[in-house]
């Protein structure tokens, strides 16, 4: 049986920065390597500002802070940090 599991980038999506092609390009290869289906979600910060923002991240079975600051939204990088944090959640800053 093949294994989902959704991983949550918090970030900023820019397709012109290596660093970002790089990390999807892992996360695919860590998912061929392990046999699982990987589905990446990339999760811009300012749509973690807010205290509703929780449900966004309790969607994803493991959140990774993307390199790349400055955010849009630093509050909504930071958010998310202490989401994982408090919540023991599966987490990977860079």
């Amino acid at each position: 049986m093949v294994r989902q599991l959704r991983v949550g980038i918090v970030g900023d999506w820019d397709p012109t920065r290596t660093s970002h092609i790089a990390t999807n390009e892992a996360l695919d290869h860590a998912a061929d390597a392990l046999a699982v289906v990987l589905d990446i979600s990339w999760l811009p910060t300012r749509a973690l500002d807010d205290a509703g923002s929780a449900s966004l991240l309790q969607a994803c079975d493991a959140l990774w802070c993307a390199p790349g600051s400055p955010y849009e939204s630093m509050g909504g990088a930071l958010r998310a940090i202490r989401f994982a944090r408090e919540q023991d959640w599966p987490f990977l800053g860079t």
